[in-house]
């Protein structure tokens, strides 16, 4: 068919063949075949362009409603007043005509907020004496979305009062908190190997920041009623499991028996300082327990088993932050320890959302499920 007729040779017609009346035309429409079909096409365009469009609006509807959370979170935590009313964030789209007047914008922009403005401006309306600029506003709430990780395809980032959102993270967040850490990891004997490290970094807080003291400890796996009690907080919060679900044997079976047998370090490089076997690494903040990771030591990596934390202390994002901290422990302890090359995070199965997160550590090795 050529423009929804048949087309048929000179020869067909020199033997006496007639062409086929067309079977998508009717006479009541008087409608060509061709006409129809691209009416039929435009709308169906139509219907796909309606619904991009759909999407996209819900997209910035949700970093709208990511921002409001953001901003709450910096109330929740006295960074923002608590007794000023705010306005609801709006973002607005990047426009391609908007790139090519303002050179200087990144092209890899794709949405921008200026609710920072509307916050510094309510608050000097207000009775609070502290002057926040909106410059400070938009680091504070940039930090605090940074947490909340929603968006694994964007990175926010403030820029002059302003929350831009970019396609791909291209430098890490500068404004952190003061905050000193503590690792120790308990030896077979008892005696505790201290390493002392301080991350001391720039805070642009208006007010002095109090310093919170982070602690890991590293000690073979055993019971601790406190873990138990920690664990059965974050199963029921984050997992939904039932109270009843949650028995101590079974939670022993799970997280403290082991069957890999205890090595104590042999002094030579051979062996770690900790010795090879099952471990429970604490992490306490000023002495209150907020995480715990139960890992194997190999003798040629660190595998991860599984990390339960404090519902509360979900902001912080403890589950990325020790992840990073197991590949960090790789690394150091490797130079003293070279057969230990490699960090494990276990089982990856694409279809759970629970583990796609580990997909993003990178560069990583993943075996086939067909040929391993």
């Amino acid at each position: 068919f050529l423009d929804g007729n048949l087309c048929l040779k000179k020869a067909d017609l020199a033997n006496g063949q007639q062409a086929a009346p067309n079977a998508l035309s009717t006479d009541s429409s008087n409608q060509s075949p061709n006409i129809w079909a691209s009416e039929t096409l435009m709308k169906e365009s139509s219907t796909d362009t309606c619904s991009i469009t759909h999407e996209l609006d819900q997209y910035d509807r949700n970093l709208s409603v990511n921002i409001d959370i953001a901003v709450s979170t910096c109330i929740k935590h006295s960074v923002l007043p608590s007794t000023v009313n705010f306005p609801q964030a709006s973002v607005k789209r990047v426009v391609p005509q908007m790139k090519k007047k303002l050179h200087n914008i990144a092209r890899d922009l794709l949405y921008t907020c200026s609710i920072a403005f509307q916050i510094a401006a309510a608050i000097r309306r207000s009775s609070v004496e502290k002057e926040f600029t909106p410059a400070y506003v938009a680091e504070k709430l940039a930090e605090a979305m940074d947490l909340q990780g929603e968006f694994s395809d964007l990175s926010v980032r403030a820029c002059n009062g302003h929350l831009n959102f970019y396609s791909e993270r291209k430098q890490a967040s500068s404004d952190k908190l003061s905050c000193t850490v503590v690792t120790s990891v308990k030896s077979p004997q008892g005696n505790a190997a201290n390493a002392k490290r301080k991350c001391l970094l720039d805070d642009k807080s208006p007010s002095q920041v109090k310093k919170k003291k982070l602690e890991i400890r590293m000690s073979r796996s055993s019971f601790d009623p406190e873990e138990f009690a920690l664990y059965q907080r974050y199963q029921i919060k984050v997992h939904n499991d039932k109270p009843d679900h949650l028995d101590e044997s079974l939670y022993r079976r799970f997280l403290v028996e082991s069957p890999l047998i205890f090595v104590p370090p042999a002094g030579d490089g051979t062996v770690p300082s900790c010795g090879f076997g099952s471990f429970h690494q604490q992490y306490l903040i000023d002495g209150k327990l907020v995480a715990v990771g139960v890992v194997d030591v190999l003798p040629r990596c660190l595998s991860s088993k599984y990390l339960f934390w404090d519902p509360d202390f979900a902001f912080l994002s403890l589950g990325k932050y020790s992840a990073l901290q197991e590949i960090n422990w790789v690394k150091e302890t490797g130079i003293l320890c070279p057969s230990i090359q490699y960090y494990y995070l276990g089982y990856y199965i694409h279809e759970c959302g629970k583990m796609r997160y580990k997909a993003s550590y990178s560069p990583s090795e993943l075996l086939c499920p067909l040929r391993y």
